[in-house]
């Protein structure tokens, strides 16, 4: 973006160029960082976020968790439950019965693509809602019982 442009309508355009980017590049999952833009447009961050509300309005990206934008695609499902829920389905789609040992808080992390710490907070609530025991540091943990509608909520 040239020095001398016009602030009016330059959200537009890096909302122009960052739309045809998400059409150019079917792989392309996340938008690139507010800083980044910040420094390839040589604008304020105001100007990016203004932008980014753009592709937002026009169901292009969303925004998720630590200040990063998603792209969204036609036809493309995502789940939004919290994580602890999600979590918990995973009793059900891997037919886990009472005393089955759960997956390891690494592997859920890499299954649901959030941080390890992400999923041990999720899976305290679990244990606090007496879906799964602990086993303590280093130890499995287990399904104590399936989870229902009021134990998830």
């Amino acid at each position: 973006m040239p020095q001398q442009a016009s602030p009016r309508g330059t959200f537009q355009q890096i909302a122009d160029a960052l739309k045809a980017q998400i059409d150019g590049d079917q792989e392309l999952a996340e938008l690139p960082p507010v800083s980044e833009l910040m420094e390839r447009y040589a604008v304020s961050r105001g100007v990016v976020l203004r932008a980014f509300q753009v592709l937002r309005a026009s169901s292009v990206a969303e925004p998720v968790p630590g200040g990063r934008w998603r792209v969204l695609r036609q036809g493309e499902a995502v789940d939004r439950r919290p994580l602890e829920e999600r979590i918990a389905a995973v009793i059900a789609d891997d037919r886990l019965e009472a005393g089955a040992p759960f997956p390891s808080a690494s592997a859920l992390a890499t299954r649901f693509g959030v941080s390890r710490p992400t999923v041990t907070k999720a899976l305290d609530k679990l244990e606090a809602a007496g879906v799964l025991a602990s086993g303590g540091q280093g130890k499995v943990r287990t399904v104590r019982a399936a989870p229902n509608r009021e134990e998830r909520s």
